[in-house]
């Protein structure tokens, strides 16, 4: 194995580290900031993490150059994955367990293989449905522990997934922008809202620290965590590069256990079905039509979002998904 794979392995690997740990380390948060603050500092941040690939340039440039219909593509991307995912992610995050809800993380994957499915004529064969039920069963496992409290935080994750993977299917959408410029966007976009909102609905109490906490975990989990998820995919390629950053929610169930939590039997039960289920629909999704995003970020995405943005290897400009004849 020469350097520069070494080098793709170990930058997928810390990734998801990052992205995994936003959970974890978001919820002591939420004791300072209201759902809204929160999700806006973390754009935010998404969006200085990422402004390194802006040294130099004008980032505006960006909107002038594509079409209407790929800002309408844009903006929605925004709205969906940068506004309504991370409100959902914060108010199921404030109710349950940060463990849950790093595992719960992996119905982003069948949110958006399911959306693709019937909206946008992807492939899924009958072992991508029955890894899509697996994750289902995991996630309702997960909610019997916590009775009607933890079926209203899956729900939540359920709806942040959704948002997100409409997200993906429209980032993947979008000619002539780069996941760099797609993640500044909607962290400062989405971020400023979410933010404003925060502070009509309530109070800042949060002090510098706190902010500079949210600030600096939105770069790291969402801005750098993608950065080094686009540096995986330029040396090992997409299909490798994604499969190591499926390891993002077990991440953030380890960092969840070393800040002090505990696994149930329900959640090691979870554990092992998300992980079996997970492994199978990867394969299957990689062995017919191929969804070029990470996980998850966002994080950013992402989260927050996964997490949620796009690199495809023979070049940025280029629509992001494509398939296989059969």
């Amino acid at each position: 194995m020469n350097d520069s794979k070494r080098f793709g392995i170990l930058s997928g690997f810390v990734a998801a580290i990052l992205f995994g740990a936003s959970a974890p380390l978001g919820k002591p948060l939420l004791d300072h900031l209201n759902d809204f603050q929160l999700a806006g500092l973390l754009y935010l941040g998404a969006a200085l993490g990422v402004s390194v690939f802006f040294i130099g340039k004008n980032p505006a440039q960006t909107l002038r150059r594509i079409s209407r219909k790929n800002i309408l593509r844009l903006s929605g991307a925004i709205f969906f994955g940068g506004i309504l995912g991370p409100l959902f992610l914060m108010g199921g995050l404030r109710i349950a367990a940060a463990a849950s809800v790093s595992l719960w993380l992996n119905m982003e994957m069948v949110a958006t293989v399911i959306i693709g499915y019937f909206f946008f004529d992807d492939h899924l064969s009958k072992k991508g449905w029955l890894a899509s039920l697996g994750i289902l069963a995991a996630a309702t496992l997960l909610a019997l522990e916590g009775g009607v409290a933890g079926f209203k935080a899956a729900g939540l994750i359920a709806l942040a997934c959704i948002s997100w993977g409409l997200d993906n299917h429209l980032t993947a959408l979008i000619d002539g922008i780069s996941p760099a410029e797609s993640t500044f966007w909607k962290g400062l976009v989405a971020g400023s809202v979410n933010l404003i909102l925060g502070l009509l609905v309530g109070s800042y109490h949060a002090g510098l620290l706190n902010t500079i906490a949210g600030l600096g975990l939105g770069a790291l989990a969402y801005g750098l965590s993608i950065m080094l998820y686009i540096s995986s995919a330029q040396q090992l390629g997409a299909t490798r590069s994604q499969f190591i950053f499926s390891s993002a929610p077990f991440f953030g169930l380890l960092f969840s256990l070393l800040f002090g939590g505990t696994l149930s039997i329900y959640q090691i039960g979870a554990f092992f079905l998300f992980l079996g289920s997970v492994f199978i629909l990867f394969r299957e999704s990689h062995a017919h039509h191929h969804l070029h995003y990470p996980f998850v970020h966002s994080h950013t995405h992402y989260h927050p979002d996964q997490h949620h943005n796009h690199y495809h290897p023979e070049g940025e400009g280029k629509p992001y998904r494509h398939s296989h004849e059969h």
